[in-house]
């Protein structure tokens, strides 16, 4: 059987030329995840150059298996959003090692595939509306773009009553940034393939035109990461005996299926896998399947949450419509592995500054689902506007979508419109009011 064949391509009437162009324009618009992912859970304590390895591995392992398994057009890799999750609101909030943060990713991924495997996927996705879920996307976007300002140095640590301040503008690290993001927004608005990419890579040309140190000191020669640093050292028998972690479980799975249900369902619209009164295609199925075990598999590997890519978009819109593109994109994170040694080397404030423009960008990207939140209805304000506000002001994604969990059936029971609110929702209120008992709070 040939690839023709095994992919189906007559069926949706495409070619081998044509799907390999797709695969390589999505890898194109999602290799930035191979520098920014490591340099986001390098703060968390987490070993550098390793968590390389394990991102390039966990892309390919996830996107190859999505194309021969699922044979969709839709590449997986570490999540944007999941990794600020792990590094800032696990690890650095609560105060646990990244082996027991992993362990919580990991028993995530269990439940998520559990939840697939079961079909009880559908029951969550009415217990828990979408405007609720949108709020999430628009709170992480929020954060994401807050962590970009910081690594830029747009933004600064205040003074109590006043906890951020305005950086330097004219600093030439600033300076820097500021181009980058604009070199990255630009990029998008004409709808470049790998707009993000680029805007990284132009960030690093001028930081280093500017004279900004590229090297790390301690990097005193090319070497290949050790990914048994990460590989295997995740903790799940602590994460599962802190008692901290097990409402963190929760959260992780929640997040991890409703960004995969958001981006697979649109995904598959774009492509036509969803069509009125038709049903859906049922390989979409084997993507949640995939999704699952993929972070799973991460967490193994060595890194935060893995799933599907809305970038995956650039390749369907350059005609990708089976497993074949997938397989290309998968094949083409394979092919970085010999460029580990090289990222590896980078001075850690370097890849910050690099990486600003694209937490920004992906950040500004995230705001889109705006649209699926009714501002004039009150039972959807205030939830969405809590979950938000959790996020930013308290710099915690885990206590954010907590808050929104309790808040949307209280208000709509304070609006008489309880009868709205599926039963379920009102388990994870009581799953989310645990987070908020058992947090480790700060001790004054």
């Amino acid at each position: 059987m040939g690839l023709k064949e095994f992919f189906e391509l007559d069926k949706y009437n495409t070619t081998v030329k044509t799907e390999i162009i797709a695969g390589a324009t999505t890898f194109l618009a999602m290799a930035y995840i191979l520098i920014v992912n490591p340099t986001i859970l390098s703060i968390s304590g987490m070993p550098f150059g390793p968590v390389i390895i394990a991102t390039i591995i966990a892309a390919a392992f996830a996107t190859i298996l999505t194309g021969v398994y699922a044979k969709k057009p839709f590449a997986m890799a570490p999540y944007m959003g999941e990794n600020v999750l792990f590094t800032f609101s696990i690890v650095l909030a609560l105060g646990v090692t990244w082996q027991q943060a992993l362990g919580a990713v990991f028993w995530g991924g269990v439940i998520f595939l559990v939840v697939t495997l079961l079909g009880v996927r559908t029951i969550l996705a009415k217990a828990v509306p979408r405007f609720l879920a949108a709020s999430w996307s628009i709170g992480i976007g929020l954060f994401l773009m807050f962590v970009g300002f910081s690594s830029a140095g747009i933004s600064m640590p205040g003074v109590p009553g006043a906890p951020v301040k305005i950086g330097n503008l004219l600093d030439v690290h600033v300076l820097v940034a500021l181009a980058g993001v604009v070199i990255t927004l630009a990029l998008l608005v004409k709808k470049v393939p790998g707009s993000i990419l680029i805007g990284i890579l132009s960030t690093m040309i001028l930081a280093y035109a500017a004279g900004i140190t590229v090297t790390s000191p301690e990097a005193k020669a090319l070497g290949f990461p050790n990914w048994g640093e990460v590989l295997g050292k995740f903790d799940p028998v602590g994460a599962l005996l802190n008692p901290a972690l097990i409402p963190i479980i929760l959260v992780l799975f929640l997040v991890d299926t409703f960004d995969t249900m958001g981006t697979v369902l649109g995904l598959g619209l774009k492509a036509g896998f969803i069509k009125k009164n038709q049903g859906d295609d049922p390989g979409l199925e084997k993507v949640f399947h995939v999704d699952a075990l993929a972070t799973v598999f991460g967490a193994i590997f060595g890194t935060s949450t893995v799933g599907t890519f809305i970038e995956s978009a650039t390749g369907i819109e350059e005609g990708g419509r089976t497993g074949l593109t997938s397989l290309v994109t998968g094949l083409l994170f394979l092919a970085m592995l010999p460029l580990a040694p090289v990222i590896a080397v980078l001075n850690p404030g370097f890849l910050q500054l690099a990486s600003a423009p694209a937490l920004i960008a992906v950040g500004i990207l995230m705001m889109s689902v705006v649209q699926h939140i009714d501002f004039t209805d009150i039972v959807q304000v205030v939830p969405t506007v809590i979950t938000i506000a959790f996020m930013l002001f308290t710099y915690n994604i885990a206590l954010g979508i907590a808050a929104g969990l309790v808040a949307y059936p209280l208000t709509a029971l304070v609006a008489g419109r309880g009868r709205e609110v599926h039963p379920v929702a009102w388990v994870l209120l009581a799953i989310a009011l645990l987070l908020f008992i058992f947090y480790p709070y700060p001790k004054p």
